[in-house]
């Protein structure tokens, strides 16, 4: 079982008849119930999960993770029986590694041939920089992601440098305010359809001084397959 969308793509690339259940939030590969041979069940949000139905379905494993899933939620599974492996990733390299760690190690898996294409295209050094940008996250109140973040090192390894949020500050995706992130001297700002769903309509309007451009919040927060089309990305 899947608590991770990222983690659910990725593992239905392999074997989609091996998970038992995923949350809403796993939209990713869009006919997994067609490959799984029916219906995943579904356990609701990765904040929210219905315990009792993971419960039920009686899983070998859950994967979680440590930024998308609740450490309450994991204790009381565990509390209940029930295996977690939870995985933390920060970096790209670290989604790698995850990722040859669990079909390795925890499920036995063959590694699909996506994960080497990954490896070879995101783990080397990062290239020069050639952009500095913003990449918010949400609005009212306005969150953007901060530079220790799994979105900030892959946009680095395109050679793209999130800039405004400090880099020893607290929070992950700090709050700003908005004329303070419009005035940061970034060269554009990336506007992703999840979490929140920009559009046209809904963002650019906003920004005075910054240039925006509208791009899929998959290929930026996403650590499974879609890191292949991720490294294509340009500005």
């Amino acid at each position: 079982m899947s608590l991770v969308p990222s983690i659910t793509e990725a593992l239905a690339s392999v074997d989609p008849g091996a998970l038992v259940g995923v949350t809403d939030w796993c939209t990713h590969p869009a006919d997994l119930d067609a490959r799984a041979g029916g219906p995943v069940a579904r356990v609701r949000g990765t904040k929210n999960p219905d315990l009792a139905t993971i419960r039920a379905l009686e899983p070998d494993i859950v994967i979680a993770n440590k930024e998308e899933n609740r450490e309450l939620d994991v204790r009381r599974l565990r509390e209940a029986g029930v295996r977690v492996e939870v995985t933390d990733i920060e970096t790209v390299p670290q989604a790698v590694a995850a990722f040859e760690y669990l079909l390795d190690d925890v499920l036995g898996w063959p590694r699909p041939g996506w994960l080497a294409e990954v490896a070879d295209a995101w783990c080397g050094p990062p290239p020069p920089i050639t952009h500095r940008i913003v990449v918010p996250i949400w609005r009212d109140p306005w969150m953007v992601v901060g530079p220790r973040t799994f979105t900030a090192d892959l946009c680095r390894r395109l050679g793209w440098q999130v800039v405004h949020a400090e880099a020893d500050g607290p929070d992950r995706y700090p709050a700003v305010d908005l004329a303070e992130l419009d005035a940061c001297g970034a060269d554009v700002a990336l506007l992703p359809d999840e979490p929140y769903l920009f559009t046209a309509d809904d963002g650019p309007e906003v920004f005075r001084r910054t240039p925006t451009r509208l791009v899929s919040g998959r290929l930026l927060t996403w650590y499974g397959p879609s890191l292949a089309e991720a490294a294509r990305l340009t500005l």
